[in-house]
């Protein structure tokens, strides 16, 4: 191994699938000569077959979910390298439904994937980076995570619970030397929107029935025309992650001001904009 190679810093991210913005974030790290390990689970490491011309990125297994796999992807990132530097969890899937007919099973699988697969990727690299005193973990949250939505509760209340472990992270994690940065995405192009809808499927809702296209109309919110472009997403939150002092958040992308303007407003107008916005403002 070159002392050219021993100087790049090496980036771990997490939900590299191609189609997603994973993938888009490897890209993005590759172009400013970082060694990439890009993963995803063993049934879509096809997705990731887009990396193979890249001398910059290499292509991984893991399961988010398993203890066993994290190990032994962290284990083999650091003994290729020494080292991890940069840690972006970015894994993750939409879940949508009305929360009093959800079926617990989804919502125990979108916190699972969501919210515990990132933290047990941090409890498996933080040793490493606090050995060589430095290092930096981007954990992905949502606009949703600070402005929860009907028809996807859980995983609003998923990212809800990215945002709160990322604040405690960021000071917890300060006497050594590691930064954690939390990105908030707004309305990004990708196939979330798709995949969430997939999963939807043909469920039929008992109550809410009247409503199940409000609901289909939610799981692809995000995926307007006028969307973020995931690589300009990507390339705007990797320039901010690498800089010498990576901010705290990073918030970008359609739909971030609404947002904000909506985290602000009094409860009774935000719930009115939701109501009217996904067809709750009729009484059954």
């Amino acid at each position: 191994m070159g002392n050219e190679e021993d100087d790049r810093k090496v980036v771990f991210v997490t939900g590299c699938a191609k189609g997603g913005i994973g993938f888009e974030y490897c890209k993005a790290f590759a172009e400013q000569n970082c060694m990439v390990y890009a993963s995803d689970v063993p049934q879509r490491m096809s997705d990731l077959e887009g990396f193979e011309s890249s001398e910059n990125v290499e292509a991984i297994e893991l399961d988010v979910l398993s203890d066993e796999s994290v190990r032994s992807a962290v284990k083999k990132v650091v003994s290729e390298h020494g080292k991890i530097d940069v840690l972006v969890n970015n894994a993750g899937i939409g879940s949508s439904g009305p929360l009093a007919e959800l079926p617990l099973e989804d919502v125990r699988k979108a916190w699972e994937i969501n919210a515990v697969g990132q933290l047990r990727l941090v409890q498996n690299v933080v040793p490493f980076m606090a050995e060589r005193g430095c290092g930096t973990i981007v954990n992905v949250g949502s606009v949703v995570g600070r402005v929860s939505t009907p028809w996807a509760g859980s995983y609003c209340s998923s990212k809800a619970y990215v945002h709160a472990m990322s604040d405690t992270l960021r000071v917890e994690l300060k006497p050594f030397g590691i930064d954690v940065v939390l990105v908030i995405p707004g309305s990004v192009r990708s196939n979330f929107g798709s995949a969430t809808t997939e999963r939807l499927g043909s469920r039929d809702w008992k109550l809410y029935k009247e409503f199940k296209e409000a609901i289909a109309d939610r799981a692809m919110a995000s995926q307007g025309s006028k969307a973020t472009d995931p690589a300009m997403f990507a390339r705007h939150v990797v320039k901010k992650v690498l800089s010498p002092r990576p901010p705290r958040q990073i918030m970008f992308g359609r739909m971030t001001g609404l947002v904000a303007a909506l985290s602000w407003s009094p409860l009774w107008v935000r719930d009115a904009f939701f109501r009217n916005r996904f067809g709750l403002n009729k009484k059954l």
